[in-house]
């Protein structure tokens, strides 16, 4: 396998009654900014635990982060950090609250030009305010990962830096089970198409990294359908699996040594920008073209995917290659999201915006291995009309 660093000092606190332990792990002279989005965790209980859990605290509220986090609503929280000399951010919510959170930490200690230049020019920060989370959507990954994106105008950028990841994560899969089949399906594709892209590229022999994702897969792929379904839906030991599938997709471990591809995530991104489309669900749509479209550079780890996963290890090389890709897909309607352009009123008019768009962000050699180049895009997205 290839050379690595990895350290995840998130302190996970997992299981039913978890947000309690906001008591403990605030620190009790911080002042605490409470960050969350549209306000179903007052709806569901899960603001009131947060109340109970902070009585002895100094904190205060800043509400409406969206899904797909804007720039303009996450610079309106830093006049209260100002005002009221925040230094700690709690963030309650999904991922997009904890990507939200991350931004908007970072930006208030940002010493450039304007916090913006984080996502558009890369800019470096050496100090961002402390972040806890409490999640109350699994898809991301984002509790327990220094990663965040952030979109303004139509341009969604992503950003990465270990000093925004959160320092404790709440996760208690009770708050779950108030999620609507949307965010389920969202949720159980982001993880699986995480894994898939720190998984399915080429072999290093990095078997640990390899072992754990399969289990991870097959482990949503078991889950996944049950959220769905009304006898298995409210179960809560399907939730925790697919709670703690979403965080150990993305911590950093199975990435650890291995190469990763992130292409379906870039094109995806395009679509959520240009068009609105829930994340998860470009997603789903292009990582069957990309199965398809880079079948001779993937090759290896497809026939693996193919047996490990799925089980398919009869037929020739191109039959499994075939099956794995048609499994996927049924996979992907079975939770209830779109798997081609078409599916979303998207057409061969559309890919030259999405491409135009590619160019205008620099992402012109994606891949694992640098290779996809703006034609190979173009290539992937009518592959998926």
């Amino acid at each position: 396998m290839l050379n690595f660093n990895f350290q995840n000092p998130t302190h996970i606190h997992f299981g039913e009654g978890q947000i309690s332990a906001l008591s403990s792990e605030v620190p009790i002279d911080a002042r605490v900014l409470v960050v969350y989005g549209g306000g179903s965790i007052k709806a569901n209980g899960v603001y009131q635990q947060v109340v109970d859990a902070l009585s002895e605290h100094t904190w205060f509220e800043f509400s409406g982060i969206e899904p797909n986090p804007s720039y303009d609503t996450l610079m309106k929280a830093q006049a209260i950090i100002q005002s009221e000399n925040i230094d700690y951010i709690l963030a309650v919510g999904g991922g997009s609250v904890v990507d939200g959170a991350k931004f908007i930490a970072a930006a208030a200690l940002f010493e450039g030009d304007e916090p913006w230049d984080i996502l558009a020019k890369q800019a470096e920060f050496n100090h961002a305010l402390p972040i806890g989370a409490v999640l109350t959507l699994p898809a991301t990954g984002s509790e327990s990962n220094g990663n965040s994106v952030v979109t303004r105008d139509g341009n969604k950028l992503p950003f990465s830096s270990p000093l925004v990841r959160p320092l404790f994560a709440v996760l208690d899969p009770t708050v779950t089970l108030s999620l609507s089949d949307r965010q389920i399906s969202n949720g159980v594709v982001d993880a699986f198409v995480h894994t898939i892209e720190q998984y399915l590229t080429y072999s290093v022999n990095g078997k640990v990294q390899d072992r754990f994702s399969e289990g991870l897969l097959q482990t949503l792929i078991e889950e996944g359908p049950k959220a769905l379904t009304p006898d298995t839906k409210e179960d809560l030991a399907v939730r925790a699996n697919i709670m703690w599938s979403a965080t150990m997709a993305l911590n950093g471990l199975i990435g650890a040594g291995v190469p990763q591809d992130w292409s379906t995530h870039m094109i995806g991104h395009e679509l959520t920008g240009a068009f609105g489309i829930d994340h998860a669900r470009t997603l789903s749509i292009v990582l069957p073209s990309v199965m398809k479209v880079r079948r001779e550079q993937k090759r290896e780890k497809l026939l693996q995917y193919a047996a490990r996963v799925w089980q398919v290890t009869e037929g020739d090389e191109e039959a499994r290659i075939d099956e794995a890709i048609r499994l996927t897909e049924q996979f992907f309607k079975d939770m209830q999201v779109p798997t081609r352009l078409s599916d979303v009123e998207l057409g061969n008019k559309d890919i030259d915006t999405l491409v135009s768009r590619l160019e205008q962000h620099g992402m012109v050699a994606l891949g694992e291995q640098g290779d996809i180049t703006l034609e190979v895009s173009r290539k992937i997205l009518e592959q998926a009309l």
